[in-house]
């Protein structure tokens, strides 16, 4: 295994290995590229319906299928964003959505392997540049390129995840490599990377520790989450949505989960590399469905990595306590992650929901209950040491 096989890297992770300002789009996108940048305002007008019915469908399905793949994750970051405008920007949801963005986004997510709406790539792994090009991926000197409402609390809660996936790589790199010093039976190696990897979680806790600066739980709810969810599970949307001039949907209503940070194949790459699992529950069954959510080459790499890694098997066979004590170490960071993951969860999402009438608290953006299995999957990570 290489992370070059996969499109990854040590200094990027899963982000992407261009940043979406520095990719161009063809002139038949000037239309969506102007809705795109205006979408606050769009947004504002209480109207976003009627400017979005306006856009020409430039009839991309021959573009997508043959064009670079960079051109194609930049096309669908646009495309989800206003998609989910279309659906979640006026007080009640419509029950279809126009040929005119439908037709688009499927033939962008048929060449990706992905759901036609906003995933958690095109939200973030695909949306983001650096102020300084010649500078680091750090929350002081990257942006969230597209958004909706836009403000601080909208573009910090995007630039927390992007530090995190930045930040990731070396866990990424490492994990390949004791894959390797597992299978050549090289106990010091392994240790190393461990201890590595333990000093890099410390670096991606501290950045997740500082969602609060500048992302309010209030404002979260309020203004950014709307936007985010998708139309599986929804009561607002019952069976799904249509996607109008899609003929191999017959104009059925089509049900996919809303975009969620359980996208990120992080901490499934981390439960791959320590042999980590899960008990049977509705949350791990969710989680299950939204493998297929994320960008083919990062299913692959966390699938190559389950069926590859020996690193458990490895380290209780050892005779090296420190050996032990470092892989320990690193199944304990991963439980912290999810710790915080659920503080958060209460705070953003609970805590916001509980306030407003006719919601249900338990229930997040993918469409599942979470808050009475996350802390269950952190006890399952933490009990799974050696």
């Amino acid at each position: 295994m290489q992370l070059s096989d996969y499109g990854l890297s040590r200094t990027r992770g899963f982000l992407s290995h261009y940043e979406i300002d520095e990719i161009a789009l063809p002139s038949q996108f000037a239309g969506v590229k102007q809705a795109s940048d205006e979408l606050s305002d769009l947004l504002t007008s209480g109207r976003v319906r009627h400017w979005l019915e306006q856009l020409a469908d430039p009839g991309l399905e021959d573009w997508a299928r043959e064009t670079a793949e960079e051109q194609v994750r930049t096309a669908m970051v646009h495309y989800s964003f206003l998609v989910q405008a279309y659906v979640w920007g006026e007080p009640e949801p419509p029950k279809h959505l126009p040929t005119n963005l439908a037709c688009p986004i499927v033939a962008l997510a048929d060449r990706l392997g992905q759901a036609p709406l906003l995933p958690y790539s095109a939200y973030v792994l695909d949306n983001w540049s650096r102020l300084d090009k010649a500078g680091p991926i750090t929350l002081e000197n990257i942006r969230m390129v597209q958004n909706f409402l836009g403000g601080a609390d909208e573009n910090w809660f995007v630039m927390v995840h992007v530090a995190i996936e930045a930040e990731a790589g070396v866990l990424l790199d490492n994990a390949v490599q004791l894959v390797a010093a597992a299978n050549a039976g090289d106990a010091a190696e392994a240790e190393r990377l461990l201890v590595e990897m333990h000093a890099a979680w410390e670096r991606v806790y501290a950045h997740f520790a500082r969602m609060p600066e500048r992302c309010d739980p209030y404002i979260y709810f309020q203004r950014v989450r709307p936007y985010i969810h998708g139309w599986a599970n929804n009561p607002a949307l019952g069976e799904g949505l249509v996607y109008e001039g899609v003929d191999r949907f017959e104009a059925r209503p089509q049900a996919y989960r809303g975009q969620t940070g359980s996208q990120s194949s992080i901490v499934p790459a981390m439960d791959a590399l320590f042999g980590v699992g899960h008990s049977d529950d509705p949350l791990k069954r969710f989680l299950d469905e939204l493998h297929h959510y994320r960008p083919v080459p990062h299913r692959r790499f966390v699938e190559d990595l389950a069926a590859k890694s020996t690193l458990r098997e490895f380290v209780a066979g050892s005779a090296s306590q420190n050996l032990k004590d470092a892989f320990n170490a690193c199944i304990e960071q991963v439980a912290r992650f999810r710790t915080r993951h659920l503080e958060y969860a209460a705070s953003y999402i609970n805590k916001q929901m509980a306030s407003n009438p006719g919601n249900d608290p338990d229930v997040g953006t993918g469409g599942t209950p979470f808050m009475k299995y996350l802390k269950k999957h952190r006890d399952e990570n933490r009990a799974q040491v050696i």
